[in-house]
C-alpha cells in the first residue's frame, strides 16, 4: 500500500472531495448530531461544535500518518460540505481498509453519495493499490446496502448481534469489493 505525500484532492463532475478543515466545525458538528444520520451509526452524537472540532484534530492526525483518508463532500466552487467519506482501518498486512460515508438528510436522493464513493473506490484501488476494500453496514439501512451493491460490493457475512450500543445488542452485515485488477 502506498502512503502520499499530500492529502489527495480527488474531484467529480459536481463534487469536489476535499480535506477536512477546522472551518468545517459547524457543518460537522451538523452531519454527526443528525438523528437522521446517525441512526445506523451506533455512535454517540456530538454534543457541541467543540466536539466537531476535536473530532476533526484526529481526522486529520490519522490523514497526515496515512492512517486514514477524510473528504469533506462540497459541490465544486463551493466551501460548505454536504457529508463525508473515507477509508480508515487501513490495514498495509492485508492491503485493504474499510469504506465510511455520512451525508447530511437534504442531499439524500441526488447520486451525491454514488459520485464520491466511485471516485474513492478508483483512489484506493487505483493509487493505493489496494487489494480489497470493505464496507460494514447496519442490516436495516438499505439505502447503504443498495449504494454498496450498486458498486459491487459482495456481501460476505451477516453478524449477528456482534455490538453493542445504546443498550441493545446490534447486527452487523459486511461488504467487500476486491481490486479489478486481478
Amino acid at each position: 500500500m502506498l502512503s502520499v505525500s499530500s492529502f489527495p484532492r480527488l474531484s467529480t463532475e459536481r463534487l469536489q472531495l476535499r480535506k477536512l478543515e477546522i472551518t468545517d466545525a459547524d457543518q460537522i458538528f451538523s452531519l454527526r448530531s443528525n438523528e437522521i444520520v446517525n441512526q445506523y451509526l451506533g455512535r454517540t452524537p456530538a454534543n457541541s461544535v467543540k466536539d466537531a472540532e476535536a473530532f476533526i484534530k484526529r481526522i486529520n492526525s490519522a490523514d497526515s500518518n496515512n492512517q486514514s483518508f477524510y473528504w469533506a463532500i462540497c459541490f465544486h466552487n463551493e466551501r460548505e460540505l454536504m457529508g463525508t467519506i473515507c477509508l480508515w482501518n487501513l490495514s498495509e498486512k492485508e492491503n485493504k481498509c474499510e469504506v465510511g460515508y455520512e451525508l447530511l438528510p437534504q442531499f439524500h436522493g441526488q447520486g451525491i453519495m454514488q459520485e464520491a464513493i466511485t471516485a474513492v473506490i478508483n483512489y484506493g484501488f487505483n493509487v493505493l493499490q489496494l487489494h480489497s476494500i470493505e464496507g460494514n453496514v447496519n442490516p436495516a439501512n438499505t439505502a447503504s446496502i443498495m449504494l454498496l451493491e450498486k458498486n459491487k460490493f459482495i456481501r460476505e457475512a451477516y453478524f449477528r448481534e456482534n455490538y453493542y450500543y445504546n443498550g441493545k445488542f446490534v447486527d452487523s452485515l459486511v461488504y467487500s469489493l476486491l481490486t479489478p485488477n486481478k
